[in-house]
């Protein structure tokens, strides 16, 4: 029993020296946005993902011994949020909303068609480490169903062949640009790294405007005409 409890449980290894020196320099930058170093937590969940590509047992207690926590609660945290990987992800994260509106339109079958063509089911990655594929739950993106996002960025108005075509174009190396934002995908790891706060330096990342789908509750709100999506608008 003592075995099998320690190969369950295996203690993490800490990062080596050089990388933990580098961490604890951006951490501690991150650290310093607020009030109350804790508050923190999310954004070194995402420095560390973006140092191994997951929250691994090392990056747990990096973050512990940083902000005052148990490993614990530490723990409590990154398995909360589905954007924290608790196993190695590839360098694209392809999610595919199954959530009621999207599986409704067709988000089942793109999964479903993504999985016998990769060869891999859900939180698999494929062989060659390109592409992990995961189903996902609502990303508040129904104006535009069925939804896929990529390292998250949306992919709007998916059907099969076109989710194929995107997984495909990524396997060739080919650059593959979001439906909103107008910059090139970057990798998990960069991915990570700026959710973690540090600037987004692709071209065209803050270029994204929301679309007419978007809109179009907050035009009926407030009384305004609606865009047919050509910009002409039409009377509510």
């Amino acid at each position: 029993m003592t075995q099998l409890l320690l190969k369950l449980s295996p203690r993490p290894v800490p990062y080596p020296p050089e990388i933990a020196d580098r961490l604890r320099a951006d951490a501690v930058s991150i650290i310093g946005c607020y009030p109350h170093p804790r508050s923190a937590l999310l954004p070194l969940l995402h420095l560390v993902q973006a140092e191994e590509g997951f929250v691994s047992g090392a990056g747990i207690e990096f973050c512990a011994g940083l902000l005052d926590l148990t490993a614990a609660e530490v723990t409590a945290v990154a398995t909360f949020y589905s954007m924290y990987r608790r196993t190695p992800t590839g360098e694209f994260h392809v999610g595919v909303c199954t959530n009621t509106l999207c599986a409704v339109l067709g988000g089942d079958e793109i999964l479903d068609r993504l999985e016998q063509h990769l060869g891999v089911h859900h939180g698999e990655t494929t062989a060659d480490g390109i592409i992990t594929l995961e189903h996902i739950e609502c990303n508040a993106a129904c104006d535009y169903a069925p939804v896929i996002m990529i390292n998250w960025e949306f992919f709007d108005n998916q059907t099969p062949e076109t989710a194929l075509g995107l997984v495909e174009a990524l396997r060739r190396g080919y650059q593959v640009t979001g439906s909103r934002s107008g910059a090139p995908l970057c990798s998990f790891k960069e991915t990570a790294r700026i959710l973690a706060g540090f600037p987004d330096r692709r071209p065209g990342a803050n270029d994204g405007t929301p679309g007419p789908a978007t809109l179009a509750g907050l035009r009926a709100a407030s009384g305004l005409p609606e865009s047919n999506g050509s910009g002409e608008t039409s009377a509510p």
